[in-house]
């Protein structure tokens, strides 16, 4: 990746089906141009606070943050926690788009300020929906901060 690249999803997603899927279901709506898919929390923390390969990469902030729970080397609720505790990142909407339906995920997620939770369909159509329901909102209709 060109670190100069402008990012507008951030997804941090370790299952490649679960990643491919939901780049296909944006790609659909045009929406994944701008959109970097990191593979733990590990990379996407490297991402947000510009450290390890993003090193250098400017200090803009994605618009939305797709983010998993189960992910190797940092969890997504240890990502959430970061986040929120940055003055620059709090502001960037962050769903949490996981398979898992554990309440005590839900309301961690939320306790730390997760804009929405949603649990990954299994089916695939289901899936494509949701996923492009997500993007055309939080892309198109929310507005962001500046």
């Amino acid at each position: 990746m060109n670190i100069h690249q402008h990012v507008d999803i951030l997804l941090a997603e370790d299952s490649t089906t679960d990643a491919e899927m939901t780049i296909r279901a944006l790609r659909k709506c045009n929406l994944a141009t701008n959109l970097l898919w990191v593979k733990d929390g590990r990379e996407a923390l490297d991402f947000l606070q510009r450290k390890g390969e993003f090193t250098g990469r400017t200090n803009e902030r994605p618009k939305l943050i797709l983010l998993d729970i189960k992910m190797p080397r940092v969890d997504g609720i240890e990502v959430l926690r970061v986040i929120m505790g940055d003055d620059h990142l709090r502001v960037v909407p962050v769903v949490m788009l996981t398979s898992s339906a554990e309440e005590r995920d839900l309301l961690a997620s939320y306790q730390l300020g997760a804009n929405s939770y949603i649990v990954k369909p299994v089916d695939s159509d289901a899936f494509y929906r949701t996923v492009t329901d997500v993007g055309l909102y939080w892309m198109l209709e929310n507005k962001v901060a500046p």
